[in-house]
């Protein structure tokens, strides 16, 4: 069997990106938001299914919809768009729930206008440069939606140029930050925070929220999230979306804090670390690559 073509990125509005998330474009700058929607915003591979999951049991506990719906139809993702088979502003559309759980990849400056002017909360989830590097490098090995991953050398160094769908890393982190300084309604969240202590993040988030779970809710939502629980759940691990490979690598690998040292050879890390210090320039943001 022919292996199938791996898209290729194009630029759009000077951020690198893919057909299946530009196709939809009209729709998606016209989305109505409501006033209740959640927007859940993450660079690629920094935690989205984590925090996705986490809102829907703070939100809907765990009912029915847990066990026959997989995340993705429960937490919508708004640019994605395949057709004749899903578009993530319809899917969003007809969800049942309200408040909306919606899930994001773009820059601040692509999401759609109507999120700012309804005055909608966002939940933005960061993580270090490092393991989001290995972590969207055994992400597009496994999955035929994305860009091929080429070797790991090659991917280091489009990563750090920012050739990624969804554009660079360091501008996507530094643009939602500096939004959240004229935006008050972003929480940002640093995913080795989470790892540090879920239940001390759950806690700031539901204090964001206004949400006061009881003691037995909030365990039942931390039990869920654990990350091992996840890789398990079907419903959560996306073991159900065919292109996606998890022979090669499964969607959810180790959820780990520091992994990049199992990827990054000394000279890398030196030319990353160099590299970094001239992108990252804002003292009031930073990341911890161990915890």
């Amino acid at each position: 069997m022919d292996a199938p073509i791996r898209p290729e990125l194009v630029d759009f509005h000077g951020i690198s990106m893919t057909k299946i998330f530009t196709e939809n474009w009209e729709n998606i700058q016209n989305f109505q938001a409501r006033p209740d929607d959640i927007l859940i915003a993450t660079y690629a591979k920094a935690g989205t299914t984590w925090v996705s999951q986490i809102l829907d049991l703070l939100y809907f506990g765990q009912t029915e919809r847990h066990k026959t719906l997989p995340i993705y139809e429960r937490v919508p993702f708004l640019e994605l768009h395949i057709p004749s088979y899903m578009s993530g502003t319809e899917q969003a559309d007809n969800l049942p729930t309200s408040p909306r759980l919606i899930k994001t990849h773009l820059p601040y400056q692509l999401v759609p206008k109507s999120f700012w002017e309804q005055n909608c909360r966002v939940v933005y989830v960061a993580r270090n440069a490092k393991d989001n590097m290995v972590s969207y490098y055994h992400f597009n090995r496994m999955n035929q939606g994305q860009p091929a991953a080429g070797d790991w050398n090659s991917f280091f160094q489009k990563f750090m140029e920012g050739k990624m769908v969804f554009g660079p890393w360091y501008d996507h982190v530094n643009g939602w930050w500096k939004k959240k300084q004229t935006y008050p309604k972003i929480h940002y969240m640093f995913y080795e925070d989470m790892i540090e202590d879920t239940g001390r993040e759950i806690d700031k988030l539901c204090s964001f929220l206004g949400l006061s779970p009881s003691a037995e809710e909030k365990r039942m939502v931390v039990g869920g999230t654990q990350f091992d629980n996840m890789k398990k759940n079907e419903m959560a691990n996306y073991s159900t979306i065919p292109m996606m490979d998890f022979k090669i690598s499964p969607f959810m690998r180790k959820g780990k804090v520091g992994d990049w040292k199992n990827h990054f050879t000394v000279a890398q890390n030196e030319e990353f670390d160099e590299d970094y210090k001239q992108k990252m320039k804002d003292p009031t943001l930073q990341f911890r690559t161990t915890i």
